[in-house]
């Protein structure tokens, strides 16, 4: 089964039978939140979940987005319907981000049928499909976490990752860099991790870049079949968008949740700046 699922494959697997759970995971960074665009409009029969509440912990030394307590997490996708045998597909406002956390935890804990809808709602209205204002009833799902399925990565794990392998670093370049950083306690980066920003995965209309194009990218940053990957972000949401877009390449990656803003809330680590690893 492919990760990724086009806005006219959901069209047709929604009018089948057994249609996939539908998550919406819409989130903004420093923006409001995504129920009330839900509420405005969002595809039939999707359930929303809060990327804040549902999807991550409270930020703290771990991260802003740090992993969410199992029992919340467990809850949160049981009362959106989701269970082990049934596809799921996840989708947000088109930018990939926070449907993609949602897919790597759903992996991580387990479930093995979870799709993101390749370019989000954006796709979704833009190959003419409807949306509606109507909440669907749900039936409690079964889903129970069994986490380990996908690998994780904690601050020395990515540092040891940096010296063995391969380690990305998804944000944009200028954070990367040290030039900026408009969010976390000091502007820099992991030393030995390679800048590959998330906006490269993706072609102008917010989709992913086919598989081949993913591939020769990531291959060029080392990133290939038999090196051990990494990726991290801020706060470990566009990292997932990373993760998923090397499984699109065929290519498996750990991800590093914590990220840069657990990195760098202990004064004690390295940090590195300018355009080299380090």
């Amino acid at each position: 089964m492919s990760d990724i699922i086009t806005a006219s494959e959901l069209g047709s697997e929604s009018a089948a039978e057994q249609p996939p759970t539908l998550l919406d995971v819409r989130y903004q960074m420093g923006g409001p939140p995504g129920r009330p665009a839900y509420a405005a409009g969002h595809i039939p029969g999707a359930v929303y979940v809060d990327l804040e509440t549902e999807l991550a912990g409270p930020a703290g030394a771990a991260g802003r987005h740090p992993l969410p307590d199992l029992s919340v997490f467990a809850a949160a996708m049981r009362q959106a319907g989701v269970t082990a045998g049934r596809d799921v597909v996840v989708y947000d406002g088109g930018q990939g981000w926070a449907a993609a956390r949602a897919w790597w935890l759903l992996r991580w804990a387990g479930h093995t049928r979870v799709r993101v809808l390749d370019g989000g709602l954006a796709a979704w209205t833009a190959a003419g499909g409807p949306l509606t204002t109507e909440e669907p009833p749900v039936a409690p799902g079964d889903f129970t976490p069994a986490p380990g399925a996908l690998e994780l990565l904690d601050a020395d794990g990515a540092a040891a990752l940096a010296r063995r392998g391969v380690l990305l670093d998804a944000r944009a370049a200028e954070r990367y860099r040290g030039e900026v950083e408009p969010i976390d306690r000091i502007a820099g980066h992991i030393p030995g991790a390679l800048s590959a920003p998330t906006t490269e995965n993706v072609t102008a209309d917010g989709t992913f870049r086919p598989a081949a194009e993913l591939a020769d990218r990531f291959a060029r940053l080392g990133a290939k079949e038999g090196v051990e990957v990494g990726v991290y972000c801020g706060s470990g949401v566009s990292a997932a968008q990373e993760v998923l877009a090397l499984a699109v390449a065929g290519v498996p990656a750990a991800l590093y949740v914590g990220s840069w803003s657990e990195w760098s809330s202990d004064g004690t680590r390295p940090v590195a700046t300018g355009p080299q690893p380090g």
